[in-house]
C-alpha cells in the first residue's frame, strides 16, 4: 500500500509556506524555522502536513543551509553567550555582595571598639602625675 499524498493544492500551500518561512517573510506566524509554523504558515493540519513527506524531505534538506536558518543558529549562539556572560555576572555580584558585607562587619567592629575606647577615655581623670625620675649614680 502506498503512503497516504496530499492534494497539489495543498503541497503548493505547504512550499510557499516553506518559501516564506525560509526568506523571513512569515505571513501567519512568528517565523521561526519549525514544523510546527510551517503546518500553520500554510493554513493546513499537522496531520495533512504529515502525509506531505516529500515536502518534510525538502524542508530537511534545506533547514540547514537557509539564511534564516543562520540567522537563527546566530540568535541562538548570542543567547548563549549572554547567558553565559549572565552567569559570570551574577557570581562576580555574589562575591562583591560577600566582600561587602565582610566589610561592613568590620566596619561595625571598629566602631564599637573606637566607642568603648572614647568612652574609656572620658573617664579617665585629668590629673597627671609625674613619675619620679631614676637617680644616677
Amino acid at each position: 500500500m502506498p503512503p497516504p499524498t496530499v492534494s497539489a493544492k495543498t503541497e503548493q500551500a505547504l512550499r510557499e509556506a516553506m518559501e516564506r518561512l525560509f526568506t523571513g517573510q512569515p505571513t501567519r506566524t512568528d517565523g521561526k524555522l519549525t514544523k510546527n509554523n510551517l503546518w500553520r504558515e500554510a493554513g493546513v493540519s499537522r496531520a495533512t502536513m504529515n502525509r506531505a513527506t516529500a515536502v518534510l524531505a525538502e524542508w530537511d534538506n534545506r533547514l540547514g543551509r537557509s539564511p534564516a536558518s543562520l540567522r537563527d543558529q546566530h540568535q541562538q549562539e548570542e543567547i548563549t553567550r549572554l547567558r553565559r556572560q549572565l552567569r559570570g555576572n551574577r557570581q562576580d555580584r555574589q562575591r562583591l555582595q560577600q566582600q561587602v558585607d565582610a566589610a561592613a562587619t568590620v566596619i561595625a567592629t571598629l566602631f564599637a571598639e573606637n566607642a568603648a575606647l572614647r568612652e574609656q577615655l572620658a573617664k579617665r581623670s585629668g590629673v597627671v602625675v609625674p613619675l619620679p625620675l631614676a637617680r644616677r649614680e
